[in-house]
């Protein structure tokens, strides 16, 4: 039989919410002979189901070899039924997505009124024209668009975009950075991962381009490439810090696409959302050689 390995340990959580929990000698089943603390302490938060962490402290760790005791399971009945819930903004003329971007301009191409030349008695078409940056609104981001050699929007797996099982991340309010401890207890493998930071609030004001907007953090990003996220999502204005201290870095960008998940940013109405449940879709249109397009993004819900 192969070697199975414990670590028993003491853990420190501190909540990002308030309070905290300790524990002393507690043995949980690990991969392998070695552990970080750091890796360790996402553990425990995910074997768990700690919500909300900020912190965990490790002390007094011994491993030992000794036969896995096995995890938790979860049950859950039969779905009956289902409701559409909708994820994006309007796209209006002269909004603003990003401040100082261009805002789109939607005029008309044929009027209603100049369009009856065309057509028999009583019949009449409207089609209206729109000039805008690709990054306008609710958006999805491809690997192109970081990436020189990556896929673009006509090449992007439709199992990617379309019909994905959905988790919801709720962060804390007043939490900037959402890390891999906040991450940890969601079980995000082969899902589209929506981060419900509430930011979705100001947009359309000065506020929602503030230098203090929540983001996902490089490690955060890391750990859900390696956990197996499929889509990743977020109700703020950039999934990157966009502050000065971040020097214009974007490794959330950077780590996700590199990897082929795709990004969805601006979202809204994540808080008409269950913690699972839900199927996610965020399918722009196949344009090629772009690598960011407005999308309707929306879930169905099982009731």
């Amino acid at each position: 039989m192969a070697e199975q390995w414990r670590a028993q340990f003491d853990a420190e959580v501190t909540f990002a919410n308030g309070g905290g929990l300790r524990t002393e000698g507690f043995r949980l089943d690990i991969p392998g002979r070695e552990i970080s603390d750091d890796d360790l302490g996402v553990l425990f938060v995910r074997h768990l189901g700690l919500l909300m962490v900020a912190e965990v402290r490790i002390t007094e760790k011994t491993i030992i070899e000794e036969p896995h005791k096995g995890g938790r399971g979860v049950v859950t009945g039969a779905p009956t039924g289902r409701r559409l819930v909708e994820l994006s903004h309007v796209i209006r003329d002269g909004m603003t997505t990003l401040p100082g971007w261009p805002a789109p301009r939607i005029t008309d191409w044929l009027t209603r009124e100049a369009s009856r030349a065309n057509y028999a008695p009583g019949t009449e078409f409207h089609v209206a024209r729109i000039e805008m940056i690709a990054n306008t609104g609710t958006h999805l981001d491809t690997p192109s668009h970081r990436w020189s050699d990556g896929v673009d929007l006509s090449g992007m797996p439709l199992d990617r975009l379309a019909d994905l099982p959905g988790v919801l991340v709720r962060v804390p309010a007043g939490t900037r950075a959402v890390d891999r401890l906040l991450l940890a207890p969601y079980d995000v493998a082969g899902r589209a991962v929506l981060l419900q930071t509430g930011w979705d609030a100001h947009f359309g004001t000065d506020r929602y381009g503030a230098p203090d907007a929540p983001y996902l953090t490089g490690e955060g990003a890391r750990w859900l490439v390696d956990a197996g996220a499929a889509l990743v999502g977020i109700d703020s204005i950039n999934i990157d810090d966009m502050s000065p201290a971040a020097a214009g870095e974007r490794p959330a960008h950077s780590s996700l696409l590199a990897a082929g998940i795709p990004i969805v940013e601006h979202l809204t109405g994540l808080d008409a959302l269950p913690p699972t449940g839900f199927r996610f879709t965020a399918a722009p249109p196949r344009v090629a050689e772009m690598g960011t397009f407005p999308v309707r993004a929306f879930a169905v819900v099982a009731r």
